[in-house]
């Protein structure tokens, strides 16, 4: 599964292509296939986004898990404050990552 994310470019916040929008849940992030640089070209000119990219990911039963670590803890939020992450109160959240 290949998957979008970027920057937020009014907030900085890390999002991921839903299909329509971004987000700020990469559950909600949908295989874009061989649409990748096409959709990016057009969010970026339309000041969407900011640095987007593509990266491979995989998704089962617990959700969209990217593949590479770097964006396994972008997807995740601070991991040396583990109370501002996105999922704050999952006592496994951080095995997530690793």
């Amino acid at each position: 599964m290949k998957i979008l994310t970027g920057n937020d470019l009014k907030s900085g916040a890390v999002v991921w292509w839903d299909g329509t929008i971004w987000s700020f849940y990469v559950n909600d992030a949908v295989d874009v296939r061989d649409q990748a640089d096409e959709i990016i070209a057009r969010e970026q000119s339309a000041r969407r986004v900011n640095s987007a990219y593509s990266l491979e990911a995989t998704c089962d039963e617990q959700g969209v898990r990217p593949a590479h670590i770097k964006d396994r803890v972008r997807a995740l939020g601070p991991t040396v404050r583990p109370d501002l992450t996105l999922k704050p109160k999952d006592p496994t959240a951080m095995d997530w990552v690793i």
